[in-house]
């Protein structure tokens, strides 16, 4: 009997929602702190904070972010 490996297709982030940063950390490529530094700094998007231990941020910025990660400048 063979054996199959099976491949799979890399997730993408969802156009819509929220995600935390293991969803979306090897999608992302650079370190989990330089990423808080950057959203800090506006040039990252914001992280939206639920508790000290719980945060999230939008799909649609981190979308943005990925189009021209150099020129991005988070909405106000």
């Amino acid at each position: 009997m063979q054996h199959k490996l099976k491949t799979q297709e890399p997730e993408q982030i969802p156009l819509d929602g929220m995600s935390r940063w293991r969803d979306i950390e090897n999608k992302i490529p650079v370190s989990r702190e330089l990423w808080r530094q950057l959203s800090k700094e506006g040039k990252a998007p914001p992280i939206l904070r639920l508790g000290s231990r719980c945060s999230f941020q939008s799909n649609r910025e981190i979308h943005r972010w990925l189009e021209d990660p150099i020129n991005y400048k988070a909405t106000a």
